[in-house]
């Protein structure tokens, strides 16, 4: 305990020290970063190898080419990210100065996950320095090799004090969560989820919960099932299946399930060839409590392909399930692994109807030749994210938000959105001590007259083909409620207003 308030303090003392806030010191650090991914590139891709099994080829374009294209984004547009962002105004602020000023939120912690151990690090702490923020890192324990990585290079390239790591386990955690942070994102399960947010409400500490569930793919009967099968296969099996937006289960008709099962085998001989397990481009369970686990779910299924376990080295063929039922133990958790159950649906209507039912997942998948039935699933269930006709590929695109809704999460990160969650958007408006008279309208003692007037100024709104005309008539106003004590001057100006109006034909009564 003592040693995690010595480091969040250490953090704190250094943010409050205001160093972090320059644009120059964040986009330094971002570079630095960016410097070091460049630079120990070899070491990352051996972590992850050591981890997940994970080749060199796929480490690198599961995780460090995002984390590369995640601070250039970065780099390029934090001036502007941070710039003071104008807000319309009403005509009683028309001379005013307003304006959402992007200001760091403090301290903040980032909890990683371990089946991406390095990105899902590296992007959340990419937009959390790019606001400017103090951050404590603490990657999973269960990623050993990659964790301890990220320990040893993160102090050889970024500020020591403002960006510590946390190495370690359950007692760890629980001793950093019992720290007052300014911000929390968890990436995890939802069970862990609930402990994370229950520790931050002791703090009023706002959240970011990056969590999971299962995340259905719907195949219409109108789809060209020999290229929907191969980006699913893609999808779902990358990672040995240990990736929170897979698909997680198929649903389609079942005059389609044969061919759909025929068109998967076929797509894993191509990926993988004859034998799954010696191909490099196949990964493994991250370790044996997770391995016993996804073969549990297997017991009494229907195995239409795959089954293959090796406990020895977390292996687990790609394994299709057929004629699941909905009730079944596979259904009830989110799989987290290479077993993709598929289950009948006789509609689309059923398809939503059952989707609706479950808790809401981080993803939803929909493949169909007809683009009305695709936006008409979206529009009628509701994921933290979707992508028709592909899988997982909304998180690759900056400019999305990335997270869940109810049981699968909530808040949202990648690109901008990024430096939006870690920072606060600041109103602020600037007055100055002139044209006191047009105060007059909020000051006592109050009058029908005055609310009429504070009803015109505040509730108005004009044919945006003559705003011209309208602005400077109210000017007008403005300019006659200035003059004090002149009240005919005001009648006049009032009059004048409402015979102009009449000219271009609009209705008296506005």
């Amino acid at each position: 305990m003592e040693r995690m308030q010595q480091v969040v303090g250490r953090a704190r003392a250094a943010f409050n020290s205001g160093r972090c806030r320059s644009l120059e010191f964040r986009l330094q650090q971002l570079k630095a970063l960016e410097r070091m991914v460049q630079e120990k590139e070899k070491e990352i891709l051996a972590a992850i190898k050591a981890d997940l099994h994970k080749c060199g080829h796929n480490a690198y374009s599961h995780e460090i080419l995002g984390v590369l294209g995640e601070l250039a984004l970065a780099m390029d547009k934090l001036p502007s990210w941070a710039a003071p962002q104008p807000v319309k105004k009403n005509l009683l602020t028309m001379r005013d100065e307003a304006y959402i000023c992007p200001e760091p939120l403090g301290v903040v912690l980032i909890i990683g996950a371990w089946n991406y151990p390095f990105v899902l690090v590296m992007h959340p702490l990419i937009g959390a320095i790019a606001a400017g923020n103090a951050v404590v890192v603490k990657p999973s324990e269960i990623s050993e090799n990659t964790a301890q990585l990220v320990a040893d290079l993160l102090p050889q390239y970024l500020d020591r004090e403002l960006y510590p790591v946390v190495t370690g386990g359950v007692s760890e955690t629980t001793a950093l969560l019992t720290q007052r942070f300014d911000h929390i994102l968890y990436t995890g399960n939802s069970t862990v989820g609930k402990i994370v947010m229950a520790a931050a409400a002791k703090h009023l500490t706002p959240v970011t919960l990056e969590l999971g569930g299962k995340s259905p793919c719907y195949i219409d009967k109108d789809c060209d099932l020999a290229v929907a099968c191969r980006r699913i296969t893609w999808g779902k099996y990358m990672n040995c299946g240990q990736t929170c937006i897979a698909p997680d289960y198929i649903l389609c008709d079942p005059s389609i399930q044969s061919k759909v099962v025929e068109n998967i085998k076929a797509t894993l001989q191509e990926f993988y060839g004859e034998d799954v397990k010696s191909s490099p481009d196949y990964e493994r369970i991250i370790n044996k409590r997770h391995f016993k686990r996804i073969v549990g779910l297997l017991e009494g299924q229907k195995i239409a392909h795959g089954g293959q376990t090796d406990e020895a080295s977390c292996f687990i063929a790609p394994t299709i399930l057929t004629d699941v039922s909905p009730e079944s133990k596979v259904m009830e958790e989110e799989i987290f692994g290479p077993v993709l159950p598929i289950l009948t649906v006789k509609s689309v209507d059923e398809a939503i109807e059952f989707i609706n039912r479950r808790e809401k997942p981080l993803a939803l998948y929909v493949f169909s030749n007809d683009k009305k039935l695709i936006k008409r699933v979206i529009s009628q269930t509701s994921s933290g994210g979707v992508t028709g006709n592909d899988v997982i590929m909304h998180y690759f695109l900056s400019t999305l938000p990335f997270g869940g809704v109810g049981n699968s999460g909530m808040g949202a990160y990648h690109g901008k959105h990024s430096f939006e969650t870690f920072s606060h958007r600041r109103a602020c408006l600037i007055k100055d001590l002139k044209m006191e008279g047009t105060n007059k309208l909020r000051y006592p003692p109050s009058s029908q007259k005055k609310v009429d007037w504070a009803k015109f100024f505040l509730l108005k709104r004009f044919n945006k083909g003559r705003v011209g005309l309208a602005i400077l008539a109210l000017l007008g106003i403005v300019a006659a409620v200035v003059i004090k004590n002149h009240q005919s001057v005001l009648k006049r100006k009032a009059l004048l207003i409402v015979l102009a109006v009449q000219r271009l034909g609009w209705p008296s009564e506005w």
